[in-house]
């Protein structure tokens, strides 16, 4: 099978839920990425075969929304285009498709990433189309009903955290603790400029015309430290997870360029990264909090590579009850996870996080001079993806 490099990978800043970016659909946010991505790696658009993206809920989205994310980026209309949805992993399991259509000797040259508006998620009229005959309706929350609750239990995906927090002793005490240390590992690594590479910066223009650039993440900056312990159990009543110790509700969108071996040679294309391998797990819906410790060993297992052989991890932190979990179940050290922060504080924009942590992950590996990383994100339905790269 062909190698896969990764030539560029970059992201928008994450903007908070009704925030800077809320006035921005997702397939604007995902061709302003797509685009990035295109113009850091510097190669001629037509070269581009293909196109596969991450979405959770695309409604109000129009027509083919992955086509729109190419058609503004300025690809044009002839390249082929998919959406993906493997909910919070849907980032990630765009790029391990366009690698494996590079693996099998299908395509060469691959654009993928993800993207996601929780923000513009519109409301839901579920009976309006044939009437409501008497009495009063119901209007539906898109966002909850599609993308935040358990279809097989009926409950809130925090309930889901709540439960793994009461089963493997995980206090409140010690998902408040991540949480900061989330926060502050986040402030410190733009402080140090160490998300500077990923960045791809969003234009976003006011009612008066005026333009600005949104260029940092929002959500790691709107905490109180002093006021999180205090905070309520926010989805069961004797529960643990609370609305800082979760991840927040987001915008953004990240992307990559995926190319074979031979056509980088070809193209003199400088690679930064290269996919060793990656994986799928799945089990109970109520655990796809642990998923990731099962889709890690098989991603490492198609990798070729031994765990101790691994420098840093990203490991999405759906919640910080999540991430914990994780880090016990795999042996981990938690110096070794989530280096620069993760989504308890920069957020979590549900069809981008996948995408987003293997970008941060090749920058991570750079900054501390380390030759292999892996990436794990959980997703609802009981399932979890990740990826193995190493540095180039």
């Amino acid at each position: 099978m062909k190698e896969v490099y990764i030539i560029s990978a970059v992201r928008t800043p994450i903007g908070s839920f009704g925030g800077s970016l809320a006035s921005i659909p997702a397939t604007q946010l995902g061709s302003i990425a797509v685009k990035g991505a295109i113009q850091k790696a510097g190669i001629d658009p037509k070269q581009i075969q293909e196109l596969y993206i991450g979405n959770v809920i695309s409604a109000g989205l129009k027509q083919a929304p992955a086509t729109q994310v190419a058609v503004g980026a300025g690809l044009g209309y002839e390249i082929p285009c998919t959406l993906v949805n493997k909910v919070c992993a849907s980032g990630m399991k765009a790029v391990m498709l366009g690698a494996q259509s590079i693996m099998l000797g299908v395509n060469d040259v691959i654009i993928a990433g993800g993207m996601e508006s929780m923000s513009n998620i519109p409301y839901y009229l579920l009976k309006a189309r044939y009437g409501y005959k008497y009495g009063n309706g119901e209007v539906i929350d898109g966002l909850t009903y599609d993308g935040l609750t358990d279809v097989y239990n009926h409950c809130a995906m925090g309930v889901c955290a709540d439960n793994t927090a009461k089963e493997m002793n995980i206090t409140r005490q010690d998902q408040d603790n991540y949480a900061i240390n989330s926060y502050r590992r986040s402030a410190a690594a733009w402080a140090a400029d160490k998300f500077k590479d990923e960045i791809v910066g969003v234009e976003i223009t006011d009612r008066k015309g005026n333009v600005t650039v949104f260029s940092e993440d929002e959500e790691y900056k709107n905490v109180n430290f002093e006021k999180i312990p205090g905070l309520k159990p926010v989805f069961t009543k004797d529960g643990t997870v609370t609305a800082a110790n979760a991840s927040t509700i987001n915008d953004g969108a990240s992307a990559m360029l995926l190319v074979s071996k031979e056509k980088a040679k070809e193209l003199g294309l400088k690679p930064i990264a290269k996919i060793l391998g990656f994986g799928d797990a799945a089990q109970d819906p109520m655990w796809f909090t642990t998923a990731p410790s099962l889709a890690i060993p098989k991603a490492l297992k198609h990798a070729g590579v031994d765990k101790k052989d691994v420098g840093y991890y990203e490991i999405n932190e759906a919640f910080s009850a999540v991430a914990i979990a994780n880090n016990i179940k795999l042996g981990l050290d938690p110096d070794r996870v989530n280096v620069n922060g993760g989504a308890v504080a920069l957020g979590h924009p549900l069809g981008a996080s996948g995408a987003r942590i293997v970008t941060t992950l090749i920058n991570v590996l750079k900054q501390n001079n380390s030759a292999i990383g892996v990436a794990g994100i959980c997703n609802g339905g009981g399932g979890a993806s990740a990826m193995v790269i190493e540095k180039m």
